[in-house]
């Protein structure tokens, strides 16, 4: 994801989700000074900003936040437990009226002119960004490349000197059964080909697992429901065990909250293990785990050959596929040996 992130899949919500969101605010609420805050992106992008938005509300504890993110992930926000409401932006999209002036705008979307301009036409009486040529009006750091994606949110508020702490990534967990069961979760999805290790390896995993004794369920979206079908075919898992496209993102957020272990490539996944300090086994490539991957103090193994590519391309990557089925079993029995002591 180092090209800029790209979003990840999940159940959609209805479209007035957001709205009715914002209409849902109590009137002193609405009278409070406007912040939006455009991060219209996947969930990996949302979780990677969970340090700066916890930042801003430390900064402006009157204002009334509103995040500008996709609304299939509106239920997720809650748990971040900073932000005031949510309005759906898809992108650096059109950034609807908030019922009345926005005061502070804060560009979280990327390095290029179009989230400024998303902000900039909500005529916002002051725009926290990185500067861009388009605008030479509007001050803001210059944009670095090569910066872990947590880093780069926080360092842009430090320069305006909104101090924010990198580690501050956990989510409030979801609502747990007791005593309910705590699965292997294998994930073989990601946005595009590049990062996605093949499913053949992925049923490798899930079948010794299984063999070893673990209860092992696969996830994805709903558009990655014959994906996570092939991957449980080949490892002999019961249908019952294939739960993509069968989880909303509160669902999915407890089962990772509750497992045992994660094994997923890069993407929106494995930020919620992190969220959550779940053990992972994190499969990158062709990006650097550099610009996306875990802290190097939790319970997580980074797996990645050391060569980088597109990560947009439509096969999957060749220093992915250098990652193989033992290193990820070798990885995924030391954590869960671990855990279990």
């Amino acid at each position: 994801m180092s090209a800029g992130p790209a979003p990840e899949q999940a159940d959609p919500l209805p479209a007035d989700a957001g709205t009715r969101h914002r209409d849902a605010a109590a009137p002193a609420l609405r009278d409070r000074p406007v912040m939006v805050v455009l991060r219209g992106l996947g969930l990996g992008a949302l979780l990677t900003a969970v340090p700066a938005l916890r930042a801003l509300r430390r900064a402006h504890p009157g204002h009334r936040i509103v995040l500008a993110v996709p609304s299939a992930l509106a239920p997720l926000v809650p748990l971040i437990g900073c932000v005031d409401e949510v309005c759906d932006v898809a992108g650096p999209g059109h950034v609807p009226p908030l019922g009345r002036g926005v005061d502070v705008a804060v560009n979280l979307y990327g390095g290029g002119p179009h989230g400024v301009a998303a902000l900039h036409r909500t005529g916002p009486a002051r725009l926290l960004t990185h500067a861009h040529p388009a605008f030479p009006a509007v001050p803001g750091p210059p944009w670095r490349d090569g910066v872990h994606e947590v880093r780069r949110w926080c360092d842009l508020l430090g320069w305006y000197g909104i101090p924010a702490d990198p580690a501050d990534l956990a989510l409030e967990r979801p609502v747990r059964a007791e005593g309910a069961p705590r699965p292997v979760v294998v994930h073989p999805g990601a946005a595009y080909p590049a990062r996605r290790w093949p499913p053949e390896r992925f049923a490798l995993v899930a079948a010794a697992l299984l063999e070893d004794g673990h209860d092992v369920v696969v996830t994805g979206s709903a558009r990655e429901r014959d994906l996570a079908e092939r991957v449980a075919l080949l490892a002999r898992l019961p249908s019952a065990c294939v739960l993509a496209g069968r989880t909303g993102p509160v669902e999915l957020a407890a089962l990772v909250a509750g497992a045992g272990l994660v094994i997923c490539g890069d993407t929106g996944v494995a930020h919620l293990a992190t969220a959550f300090a779940t053990p992972s086994v994190v499969i990158f490539g062709p990006v650097t785990p550099a610009l996306w991957g875990p802290p190097e103090t939790g319970p997580h193994a980074v797996l990645w050959a050391g060569s980088q590519g597109d990560p947009y391309a439509y096969r999957p990557d060749p220093g992915l596929l250098e990652v193989g089925v033992r290193d990820v079993l070798g990885a995924a029995e030391r954590l869960l040996e671990v855990s279990v002591r």
